[in-house]
C-alpha cells in the first residue's frame, strides 16, 4: 500500500469510494470532503482508503481532518497508516471527526493517542406521538418565513452572534447562505423567522434528508438544521416557539422522525430538546491531541 498527498481533489475516485463507504455505515452524509489537502492510499493502483485535510479550519484556526477506509479493506492497518501520516503533516490543533462513533476510530485514535475532544449529538423524536403544541412567542414577537433577497444579511448577524463560541456554524457568510438557497433541499417555507419590531431576532432552519437505508429506518427525515437567537432575546422561551414551528411544519409535510444535532456538552439544549421528545440517537466525536 502507498499513500500520496494531492492538492486537487479526484472527485470521481473519491466519490465512488465515499459511496460505497456511506452503502455500509451510511455515512458520510456527503459526497465529498471540503478541505484543500487529500491523502490516498493506494493498493494496486486501486483506492483503498482517502484522508481529506482541511487546513483553513474551523471558526478558531484549529485544522480539521476526515478519513474513510473501503469496507473491505478494514481491519488491515490502512485506517492507522492514514491518520499517522495526518498527524505528520497537520498542525498540532488538528481534530479528526469519527462520525458514528465507530469502535475501529476509537481503537485507531487510542493508539495514536488522541483523545474525545468533541461530541456532537444527533437527536431523534418520532413525529408521530410528539406533544408539539402551537408555537407562542413572547408578546411583540411575530414569526414568519424567510425571503430569499431580502434576508440573507439580517439571518447572518443573528447566527454570528449567536453561534460566535460555534466551531462551524459562527462563521455562516451571505455568500454560503445564498448559495445554499440554490440547493435541492432548500425550503423557504420551513425557514422561520422571529421578529420584534421588524428586526430579526431568531431564527429556525429546517431540512429534510432523503431515504438513508442505513439509518433513521430507511426513511425521509427532517431536521431541525439551525436554531439561532440572538443573545439580547433569549431567555423568554423564543428558541423554543421557533423549534416548535419548525417541527410542527416537519411534521406537516408527512414526516414521521424529526432530527437535530447538538453539542454534547450543551446541557441546557439538550434539556430542552428532550422536553420536545427528542432522545440521544447517535454521536458524532471528534478526536485530538
Amino acid at each position: 500500500m502507498e499513500l500520496r498527498w494531492a492538492d486537487e481533489a479526484e472527485a470521481e475516485r473519491v466519490g465512488a469510494l465515499l459511496a460505497g463507504v456511506r452503502e455500509v455505515d451510511g455515512r458520510p452524509e456527503e459526497t465529498g470532503f471540503s478541505g484543500d489537502r487529500h491523502l490516498y492510499a493506494e493498493d494496486g493502483g486501486e483506492l483503498v482508503g482517502y484522508a481529506n485535510l482541511d487546513t483553513a479550519g474551523d471558526s478558531f484556526g484549529r485544522q480539521v481532518a476526515e478519513l474513510v477506509v473501503r469496507p473491505d479493506r478494514r481491519g488491515q492497518g490502512i485506517g492507522t497508516a492514514l491518520t499517522g501520516e495526518l498527524l505528520t503533516r497537520a498542525d498540532r490543533s488538528v481534530r479528526l471527526w469519527a462520525h458514528g462513533d465507530h469502535p475501529a476510530a476509537a481503537a485507531i485514535a487510542e493508539r495514536a493517542g488522541l483523545k474525545r475532544v468533541r461530541e456532537l449529538l444527533v437527536m431523534l423524536a418520532d413525529a408521530t406521538t410528539a406533544d408539539w403544541p402551537e408555537p407562542a412567542p413572547a408578546a411583540g414577537i411575530a414569526l414568519r418565513t424567510f425571503e430569499p433577497g431580502r434576508d440573507e444579511q439580517a439571518v447572518v448577524d443573528v447566527n454570528a452572534r449567536a453561534f460566535d463560541w460555534h466551531p462551524e456554524q459562527g462563521s455562516l457568510t451571505v455568500e454560503q447562505l445564498r448559495a445554499t438557497e440554490t440547493e435541492d433541499w432548500f425550503d423557504a417555507s420551513g425557514f422561520f423567522l422571529a421578529e420584534d419590531r421588524g428586526r430579526v431576532v431568531g431564527f429556525h432552519w429546517t431540512k429534510v434528508h432523503p431515504p438513508n437505508p442505513r439509518r433513521f429506518g430507511g426513511e425521509r427525515v427532517g431536521e431541525v438544521y439551525v436554531v439561532g437567537v440572538d443573545p439580547d432575546a433569549q431567555g423568554g422561551g423564543l428558541g423554543k416557539a421557533l423549534t416548535l414551528a419548525g417541527v410542527r411544519y416537519l411534521r406537516g409535510l408527512g414526516l414521521g422522525k424529526v432530527i437535530l444535532y447538538v453539542e454534547g456538552d450543551n446541557a441546557p439544549a439538550v434539556a430542552v430538546y428532550s422536553k420536545l421528545g427528542f432522545g440521544r440517537h447517535e454521536v458524532d466525536v471528534q478526536y485530538g491531541r
